[in-house]
């Protein structure tokens, strides 16, 4: 049937001449429009809402006093950064209300180029969800990286023409932005008419109004309370985050009231299998905000209305005559518990558990991206060339870290770990052209006391990732995780401790979710003989991303973000 005969149907229906597909009866629908709760019956009819009223249907649903209200959509996510390939990830997400995210494939972008992005595509079709992506702006993030591809104006381009890529993804290089760079206003000019997403942290003043001006109109990378209302001030749309290991919400839910409140989305952006089930979705970050004093439906409204509008996706996110049923049937708005999921008007979720198949296969070319020059136990040596090192900072609950001098720690004239400092040694291999390369540096604040803990997943170039207290364990590790094709590793000496692989682009499992979470549980227990801190792998994953400040490392060394260069290890 095509577009005019669908809507026939559909006019017949919500004029009361034909029968609905389902009726919604005896429920509270939640009206973002006016605020208001409705007691009145809602119709649908192939997939869209068709009237509020009376109407009488082939299936009735009786809500019992329960709340029905639009679907929840997520506004900014890296499928990637949850470990689990998008089918599984669907089966995760829609028990919890998700039926829609917006995704930046930007981490296999950086692995495959448009390949990876266009297996992303493929991969995610067929779905009880709708996986919309924004097309990667910065493969690599920046110059001071190697990442294993690039994406010129020319491929976002082509990306353009898909119909589920909405508009242009986070742009990181907010130097190039702010000053003109011509490849970064290449990119720009391709998605000047669409939605463009931000990302500048603490960037602000003039700095701000040219990044501004360039063209991204979102920042979800926003951690200070002062930063994001001038971010609103100045027209930028606020995500506010709440990850596995950005946690922005307490900072910045104050910032939401009547009037920004059209400006907001909570977001997840970097959320771990593990913590979705253990959590849930957007469902966690409505109890959070409420439990903050947000009134339930604005908060509703920055997961459901405020996504659609701001990626011009029309019809979305509101209970209304004409527009999508994805729905959701809720016990209440306080714990906002999910009864039923209902996607395009079909019972896809209830009582947390997917009913419908997820089964979409992620194509082959993802696999054995793993290409790492010969290393041996030397290839992790330094000579201490100094007094004094530069390390990297964690910081609690924050992607910016720290930029810290202490007095190198060193044993027989090279670079060591100290474990009564907290200093862990930090090696990034380049791990796509098997160049050899490896950058070197310390971290304070991740509670290694032994071994080494190793991972593919390094924001957002995606290289090797080694932090370990000896050569051997992270000889070790970085050796198993060539074996394996990418993924998380424990090790002590030369027994590996726990694994997890990720052979899809060295990011994402192949396994169902509970296989996930079990290798997920193992890794947790062999940290804990070797670490103290509660879940390492996300922080250091993103001590690779050179666009966060304040220092960061990649495989040509330490990167000082603030002033964007190179710095050297070893302080004169």
């Amino acid at each position: 049937m095509d577009w005019t005969g669908r809507q026939q149907e559909r006019l017949a229906t919500a004029r009361g001449d034909a029968p609905a597909d389902l009726v919604f009866t005896g429920g509270k629908v939640v009206n973002l429009f006016t605020g208001a709760l409705e007691e009145v019956d809602v119709a649908v009819r192939l997939g869209r809402v068709v009237g509020l009223g009376s109407y009488q249907g082939r299936r009735t649903v009786d809500l019992g006093g329960a709340f029905l209200c639009p679907a929840f959509m997520e506004g900014h996510i890296h499928v990637e950064s949850s470990l689990l390939a998008p089918a599984e990830l669907a089966k995760a997400m829609v028990p919890h209300g998700t039926c829609a995210l917006v995704g930046d494939p930007h981490e296999i972008g950086n692995v495959l180029g448009l390949a990876g992005v266009e297996a992303m595509l493929a991969a995610s079709r067929d779905l009880p969800m709708e996986f919309f992506f924004m097309a990667p702006s910065c493969v690599p993030a920046t110059p001071l990286e190697d990442s294993g591809a690039d994406l010129e104006a020319g491929d976002l381009e082509r990306l353009a023409r898909h119909g589920r890529v909405l508009g242009l993804a986070e742009m990181m290089n907010f130097p190039g932005a702010a000053g003109g760079d011509p490849g970064v206003l290449a990119k720009l000019r391709a998605f000047r008419h669409r939605p463009m997403d931000g990302h500048a942290p603490l960037l602000g003043g003039k700095a701000l109004n040219a990044y501004l001006t360039a063209g991204p109109q979102s920042e979800h990378e926003a951690t200070l309370r002062s930063e994001g209302a001038e971010k609103l001030a100045r027209g930028m749309w606020l995500m506010i985050r709440q990850g596995t290991s950005a946690k922005n919400l307490d900072e910045l839910i104050p910032l939401v009231n009547p009037v920004t409140e059209r400006r907001c989305l909570l977001v997840n952006d970097d959320l771990q299998a593990d913590t979705l089930a253990q959590r849930g979705h957007l469902d966690h970050l409505l109890r959070l905000a409420v439990g903050h004093g947000v009134d339930p439906i604005s908060a509703l409204r920055m997961v459901t209305l405020n996504p659609a509008r701001r990626f011009g996706l029309p019809r979305r996110g509101a209970v209304a005559p004409g527009w999508r049923a994805d729905l959701v049937v809720l016990d209440d708005l306080k714990s906002f518990k999910v009864r039923q999921v209902y996607h395009g008007g079909e019972l896809v979720a209830q009582d947390g558990k997917c009913l419908h198949p997820c089964a979409t296969a992620f194509p082959d070319v993802a696999r054995n991206t793993m290409r790492l020059a010969p290393l041996v136990a030397q290839s992790f040596q330094v000579k201490a060339g100094g007094p004094q090192a530069r390390v990297i900072g964690l910081l609690e609950d924050q992607l910016i870290t720290e930029s810290l001098v202490e007095d190198t720690p060193q044993k027989d004239g090279l670079l060591a770990a100290d474990a009564s400092r907290d200093l862990a040694r930090l090696a990034v291999v380049e791990r796509h052209q098997a160049s050899g390369r490896i950058g070197f540096g310390l971290v304070k604040g991740l509670g290694l006391r032994e071994g080494a803990l190793a991972s593919t997943v390094a924001h957002d170039s995606h290289n090797l990732m080694v932090a370990g207290m000896d050569d051997v364990s992270m000889l070790t590790a970085a050796r198993r995780l060539k074996e394996l094709g990418g993924g998380w590793v424990v090790t002590r000496g030369e027994q590996v401790l726990a694994e997890l692989p990720l052979p899809l682009a060295g990011l994402m499992s192949d396994q169902p979710l509970d296989t996930v979470l079990a290798g997920l549980k193992d890794l947790g227990a062999a940290v804990g003989k070797v670490c103290s801190h509660p879940d390492p792998f996300m922080p250091i994953s993103f001590l690779a991303l050179p666009v966060i400040p304040h220092l960061k490392i990649s495989d040509r060394g330490l990167i000082d973000v603030d002033a964007f260069a190179p710095v050297e290890l070893f302080t004169k």
